[in-house]
């Protein structure tokens, strides 16, 4: 279970600050001693001798002054350096973090109560190994969250360090948790003489006790809880995402070629809808974890567009991250852009569908904007019912991705979309293809206007050549070019589904009620059994994202307080004040849009099974026609 965003405050952490300082100057901790071990490090090394005879190992109270080890490393100098007295000052904010995050952990859990229970009175039988099981996780959590602040906040330069002592792992309370965190950098600073070489030390112990932590996770019982959780702490900048051991600022710049709308030749209602996409997901409330359009109704979370090659889908694709990153940077927002293609299918078993499951988690991260895109997905993921031509990986990501889009625990936020892209889109598994919410065709450039423009974007600058009578682009502007996509609808393109339309309208007229609308996507599902309820619901989605078909104003994304940084009730509301009313004309245009999409699968796929017939047949007869010539000739042998 996903608990959400819970974000730290500084009061949260004020109350315990206090006794993390007093911890750096003096605490005592009971450790257990390994007396094989010498005193003496070997020369060159801060490795110890271990003595081959086995002894028993002996329990001793260690009394650890961390301040006074970071002044022993300039001993003529009374005060700390700059360097150490952000070590100090970075040590004692994380287990202060770290004792807030285990508060957190207490408040959704029962611990809280327990240990007011606890206060009154002693604990006993079941109840009591209860609070004991979770008071041990907290301690856990306590000093995982304050290792991984420190380790955020620790530069990563200085010298190798490979030779790190045992992490001091004690888990019976918080504070003993943090003592041992406390303790095991102590140790790893012990004979520091620079600050270069004390910053290394620190940053190398730090993930080896990360390290050593993560192997023991699964030891505790309700851990679950912990890796559901999402701590955000604004102040530093920290983010931790249960038992995620990754600097949660570390993430890479996105390389891409963006293009602007203008220079997405054609594909008029694939550019409408992908723009609107762009602007629909900086809706959303990072607070709240919820996006306006998803209560609203319309939201694209899904979709596939589909096209030749050289229609221009990879255009597409990076119009839209660009769209979204240009709105990100604008917002102050995180932005991750994930391509999903062959390389990360795997001759592992279940390493492909472990690559997907992780590409699908990175896009749907709640703190950012996503958008993943799967390009040629008919040769990433596997049509089920052709087992016979597909790999085992095939098969895996097939799985996962149907699950991750409308699965029994897909959640849907609004922060991010999934676009699958390809040139054969029968190819596709059904039920994949069917969980794409939009249907986009990539048809590329189609009108005189069209072919001018894309031949004078692509020719460049480079030239004195006179452009003519022509308006440069007017005819890419995106409302108006779709406005007259949109009225073609109105009367389908396909043969298919023109064949069942006008028999409808021979039949019952024109459709004045909703009674009309349900003949006639009766009539569909009979000729094409691929209309599905899924369909029509894919269908209702775009229509209602239609009702907002006014597109959302420019001025709002100029700056990030006219919209984006408004509270989520403020956008419900800005956005309620486009919305049109749902028309007969809208409903003809998106059923004609989505139903023409299934068709055009369907005679696709249809052509290529005749078309390997007839291919098959040809072969037969030239080897029946060869074979006779040889028998001719007496040189067939058979």
């Amino acid at each position: 279970m996903d608990i959400g965003l819970t974000t730290l405050s500084e009061n949260d952490i004020a109350g315990h600050i206090g006794i993390m300082q007093a911890m750096l100057e003096r605490a005592s901790i009971v450790v257990t001693e390994d007396r094989s071990r010498s005193a003496t490090e070997l020369a060159g090394t801060r490795r110890r001798f271990v003595s081959t005879v086995s002894t028993a190992p002996q329990r001793q109270a260690r009394d650890i002054r961390f301040l006074h080890r970071l002044q022993a490393i300039h001993p003529d100098d009374t005060l700390l350096t700059p360097e150490e007295h952000a070590l100090a000052y970075k040590l004692r904010r994380g287990m202060a973090v770290g004792h807030a995050v285990a508060d957190v952990f207490a408040r959704q859990t029962e611990l809280e109560k327990l240990q007011q229970q606890n206060r009154a009175g002693a604990l006993g039988g079941e109840t009591a190994q209860r609070f004991h099981t979770l008071q041990n996780t907290a301690a856990f959590v306590a000093a995982f969250t304050a290792a991984r602040f420190v380790l955020d906040a620790l530069p990563a330069n200085g010298e190798s360090q490979s030779d790190q002592p045992d992490p001091i792992l004690q888990f019976d309370t918080v504070r003993d948790a943090l003592k041992g965190f406390v303790a095991t950098l102590d140790e790893a600073l012990e004979g520091a003489d620079s600050d270069a070489v004390m910053t290394s030390r620190a940053r190398a112990a730090t993930q080896h006790f990360l390290q050593a932590l993560s192997a023991r996770a699964r030891r505790f019982d309700e851990i679950g809880t912990f890796e559901a959780m999402h701590i955000r702490l604004d102040a530093d900048d920290f983010t931790l995402d249960g038992l995620e051991t990754g600097p949660s600022k570390a993430t890479k710049p996105l390389t891409m070629s963006f293009k602007k709308p203008h220079e997405v030749v054609g594909n008029h209602i694939a550019k409408h809808q992908a723009v609107k996409l762009s602007k629909m997901l900086m809706a959303y409330d990072f607070d709240r974890q919820m996006n306006p359009f998803v209560e609203l109704g319309g939201f694209i979370f899904t979709f596939i567009g589909d096209g030749f090659p050289g229609t221009g889908k990879t255009t597409l694709i990076q119009m839209i991250a660009g769209l979204m990153h240009e709105y990100s940077l604008i917002g102050g927002y995180r932005f991750h852009y994930q391509n999903f293609g062959v390389d990360q299918i795997s001759s592992y078993q279940g390493k492909s569908g472990q690559n997907c499951r992780a590409f699908i988690d990175a896009v749907l991260e709640p703190r950012s904007i996503g958008f993943g895109t799967i390009d040629d997905i008919d040769q990433v993921a596997a049509k089920r019912s052709d087992a016979n031509n597909t790999s085992a990986g095939q098969q895996e990501i097939t799985a996962v991705l149907m699950d991750a889009f409308s699965g029994a625990n897909t959640v849907v936020r609004g922060n991010c979309s999934f676009g699958m892209f390809s040139n054969y889109p029968e190819m596709v598994d059904d039920a994949l293809r069917q969980r794409a919410g939009a249907r986009w065709l990539v048809d590329g450039p189609q009108s005189r206007e069209d072919y001018v423009d894309i031949f004078t974007l692509l020719l460049g600058g480079n030239h004195n050549l006179q452009l003519g009578d022509h308006e440069l682009y007017a005819n890419q502007n995106i409302q108006r070019a779709a406005t007259e996509a949109y009225g073609d609808l109105l009367v389908p393109q396909e043969d298919g589904l023109k064949q069942v339309f006008d028999h409808v309208m021979a039949v019952n007229g024109s459709p004045q009620t909703l009674a009309d609308i349900g003949r006639y996507l009766h009539a569909i599902k009979q000729a094409q059994p691929r209309f599905t309820g899924r369909a029509i619901k894919n269908v209702t989605d775009a229509i209602k994202m239609r009702a907002f078909d006014v597109e959302l104003p420019d001025e709002w994304f100029e700056t990030p307080g006219q919209f984006m940084h408004r509270s989520y009730d403020d956008k419900l509301a800005m956005i309620k004040e486009l919305q049109s009313p749902i028309t007969m004309e809208m409903v003809l245009q998106e059923i004609n849009r989505y139903a023409a999409s299934e068709f055009r699968y369907s005679d696709k796929s249809d052509e290529a099974a005749t078309e390997k017939i007839l291919r098959e047949q040809r072969v037969r007869e030239r080897a029946a026609r060869e074979m006779e010539q040889l028998k001719r000739d007496g040189q067939w042998n058979a």
